[in-house]
């Protein structure tokens, strides 16, 4: 019996307890002193690290006081249908009550092509929004980069649609559509932000970011229906300047919640 025969016996074995060793073993650790001191350090090193039964109660004890049994969160497609179905009937009740003046000022394909850029624009949104309640979920568009997408590409879409003209009360034509606009962003957004309240969210920036905009989007898409006005630095300013001022909101909001969370888990530690 050697050294080598020594290690050999012990990763057989998965022991280095002397008493469970072989009686060869043994001896063999009487006579060397190199083996009998890497045996102990084996000894040593489970020791330290293989806490008692008591210490492992006491952690599962600590784990599990704050658990409390969740339901199951619903399918993406679910949420989606909501947040869409939130939007088009704000929208409805939004035009509803401000009427549809606009429809009968703007081109065919004006028409068509604003509120499908509008309607396209609040479905990425709610298809992302959806995503990100569950953690894990995959997106086809990064969640960062949304928002500022979707407000490039509507002011490209409005740009090349609507012409530049001179407006004779700009400032207070523009201040009445955001006076009648904004209620309607802020009313969609209770609903939206009691449907995020049941998802986990990793980002409250960029949620908030999303949510504010698609908020946002349903104003700007009850003024498209409504104002007749087709200037476009009207449309871009006010119209779209309703959505940006959402997605703004949403943002610091999210910022300001993600410093509440921090000061919370400051305070616990």
């Amino acid at each position: 019996m050697d050294c080598r025969d020594l290690e050999g016996t012990l990763f057989e074995r998965k022991t280095s307890v002397p008493s469970e060793l072989p009686a060869q073993i043994q001896e063999h650790l009487l006579a060397c002193d190199h083996c009998r001191d890497f045996v102990r350090a084996l000894n040593l090193a489970v020791d330290e690290d293989s806490p008692s039964p008591e210490i492992l109660r006491q952690i599962e004890r600590t784990l599990s006081v704050e658990l409390r049994p969740v339901r199951p969160l619903a399918p993406a497609r679910y949420f989606f249908a909501a947040f869409a179905a939130i939007f088009v009937l704000t929208v409805a009740a939004g035009v509803y009550r401000l009427g549809a003046f606009a429809m009968s000022v703007m081109s065919s394909a004006q028409s068509i092509a604003t509120l499908g850029a509008l309607g396209a624009s609040a479905g990425l949104l709610a298809y992302s929004l959806a995503h990100q309640m569950a953690p894990g979920n995959r997106h086809r568009v990064p969640p960062k980069l949304l928002p500022a997408m979707v407000i490039g590409l509507l002011a490209l879409v409005m740009a090349g649609l609507f012409e530049f003209q001179h407006e004779i009360d700009f400032w207070g034509g523009g201040w009445a559509c955001l006076r009648a606009g904004t209620p309607f962003g802020l009313l969609a957004a209770v609903p939206f932000w009691l449907l995020l309240r049941q998802g986990a969210i990793l980002s409250p920036r960029v949620t908030g970011a999303a949510v504010g905009l698609l908020s946002g989007l349903v104003g700007t898409s009850a003024l498209e229906i409504h104002c007749p006005i087709l200037d476009a630095s009207h449309i871009l300013m006010w119209h779209l300047g309703i959505a940006f001022l959402g997605a703004v909101i949403g943002l610091a909001a999210g910022f300001a919640g993600e410093a509440a969370q921090r000061h919370l888990l400051s305070a616990q530690q």
